[in-house]
């Protein structure tokens, strides 16, 4: 790589406009095709959509706190909602997290800015594509808060048939808005695969491309393969109950469990779509804050496309109390504990990486140590869940809720707050505070487990998801499960707080303040200029070598 220094580089561009500053008119965003532009945009909308959902979350566990029922009488007491609008608000929940949130969140925010940096290119390979991306991921989030306000789909995020048919709710409108967004998911993942493929700055093969490239690219192959299941789904849905052609609905000769298939097709290999970015992000983050190589290069990055082609063949273990045959049951289930291998791989070079590392506890690398719990503890109750006779018990209880946001909420978020915050500078070229950053931190930690926590205790004791009144044994779970919830949200408000006052007051950042020794924080200012880069980066290092960033550091310290 050639040897530029964070600080020199810096001071290139000390003259010169970055890309925020350059035209910032209302149509100069509108109509950008700059990456880094367009990954602000996106993130501006994630982040909308992550707190709508959280909203929904909140009234969800606000209602629980007191929704009994007397067993002997039937008689429902306490509780915010009737029923039928508690059934609105957790699929609104769902709806707005899944579909809007975490599946674009890592990809299209944080990898549209950072992945162009990282491969030496100027932006993406089809930016008029990637500008389109966006544009159908804000009409697919119109159409669903269109529909949240016509008639709120009660159905849960799954669309499961045959309530879906038969529900008075949008769910056309709420189909029609998960068609578009799964068309901006594949325009992105097409756009990141042309990218890796084209435009790698002279000297970086495959294996000195970072792993943040390697995760998202392996996302990339996901999300054209298998989003275009999920369109077919849905316009079936849409057609079932418009015409009743006779695919899902038992009273034309269709068959419900069907459309789990269907769904479950897309929706399994849609886990890794979240997850796998997110272990990108770890790579990078846990490297650079414990400065030492990633152990394990090539077998993070193969275990990225093993785990982005097993998640293929995994959708059964959604369904086993469908009425699946045994031999189906059986490979679906050790398939289960198969593609957990490449995810265990990941998690012990992580933990190999931090051994013996000079660890620096900054907030990324915070809410990195707060992923490899999470996970962990996700990755656990996943095999269990894959069990049979385990997952017979457990199945549609409140454990599969707590595994469910283990994974995707704990694990995704964290390792997405970790990206966030270790790009953030790069983004606005300011630092957050690092007190409240770290306060931030533990307070999202500590409030996360305490949320889900109870719910793994309750559901292993019987208690079902989806219900809204429950029996009085379980309320003291429910009452802890919403003061977690309640804690989540203050550190949720707090990491908000100081990330936008930051960049009203922030300290201006350093050129390269984390000491990174990939292209995007050795080559580029801080922010970058439009172009990304005054000369094509030539790559003559390892990805993370660490070599010129601990020689700059100490000449900095002997002059000083």
């Amino acid at each position: 790589m050639t040897a530029i220094s964070a600080t020199s580089v810096h001071e290139t561009h000390a003259e010169r406009k970055n890309y925020l500053n350059r035209d910032s008119s209302f149509m100069s965003w509108a109509g950008t095709l700059d990456h880094k532009r367009i990954g602000l945009m996106y993130l501006t909308g994630v982040m909308f959509a992550f707190l709508v959902g959280g909203l929904f979350a909140l009234l969800v566990r606000l209602h629980l706190w007191d929704a009994t029922v007397d067993v002997a009488t039937g008689v429902k007491s306490g509780g915010l909602f009737e029923p039928g609008k508690y059934n609105q608000y957790f699929t609104m929940h769902g709806v707005f997290m899944v579909f809007m949130f975490i599946i674009p969140a890592i990809p299209a925010s944080l990898g549209n800015f950072a992945l162009p940096l990282m491969l030496g290119a100027k932006d993406v390979a089809l930016p008029r594509l990637n500008l389109a991306s966006f544009y159908l991921w804000l009409a697919g989030t119109i159409m669903a808060i269109a529909s949240m306000l016509l008639g709120q789909v009660d159905t849960g995020w799954t669309f499961y048939t045959p309530y879906s048919i038969y529900t008075q709710k949008a769910v056309v409108m709420m189909g029609l808005s998960v068609f578009v967004l799964g068309f901006s998911s594949i325009f992105t993942g097409l756009n990141f695969i042309v990218t890796t493929h084209k435009l790698r700055a002279p000297g970086q093969g495959w294996f000195r491309m970072p792993l943040f490239v390697w995760a998202v690219y392996a996302t990339a192959l996901l999300q054209v393969v298998a989003t275009p299941v999920l369109g077919v789904t849905v316009l079936l849905l849409g057609f079932e109950r418009l015409y009743h052609i006779g695919i899902f609905d038992p009273q034309f000769g269709g068959d419900p469990v069907l459309f789990q298939h269907f769904f479950w097709f897309y929706s399994h290999p849609a886990v890794y779509i979240m997850i796998l970015p997110a272990m990108g992000i770890m790579s990078e983050v846990v490297s650079v804050f414990s400065r030492k190589p990633i152990f394990g290069y090539r077998l993070i990055a193969f275990s990225s496309l093993a785990i982005a082609i097993i998640s293929f063949i995994v959708w059964g273990h959604h369904m086993f109390t469908s009425g699946q045959s045994e031999l189906a049951l059986f490979l679906f289930s050790f398939l289960t504990f198969f593609v957990a291998l490449p995810s265990a791989i990941k998690e012990f070079n992580w933990v190999a990486t931090i051994w013996k590392g000079s660890i620096s506890l900054e907030a990324p690398m915070l809410y990195a140590l707060s992923f490899l719990v999470i996970f962990a503890i996700g990755g656990l109750t996943g095999v269990i869940l894959g069990t049979l006779n385990l997952d017979i018990h457990l199945h549609d209880t409140y454990f599969v809720v707590a595994h469910f946001h283990y994974v995707m909420m704990g694990s995704t978020a964290m390792a997405f707050f970790a990206g966030l915050h270790y790009w953030w500078p790069k983004m606005f070229g300011v630092m957050y505070s690092r007190f409240w950053a770290t306060i931030g931190a533990l307070v999202i930690f500590i409030g996360f487990n305490a949320t889900f926590i109870p719910q793994f205790v309750m559901g292993s004791m019987g208690m079902p998801r989806r219900y809204a009144h429950y029996v009085p044994e379980f309320q003291g779970y429910h009452q802890a499960s919403t003061i977690g919830a309640l804690l989540l949200a203050t550190g949720i408000a707090i990491m908000v707080g100081y990330l936008l006052a930051s960049l009203f007051g922030g300290k201006k950042a350093e050129g390269n303040p984390w000491g990174s020794p990939t292209l995007d924080w050795t080559h580029t200012s801080t922010p970058p200029v439009l172009e990304n880069f005054d000369d094509q980066p030539i790559v003559e290092r390892e990805p993370y070598d660490y070599t010129l960033i601990l020689e700059e550091a100490k000449q900095r310290v002997q002059n000083a």
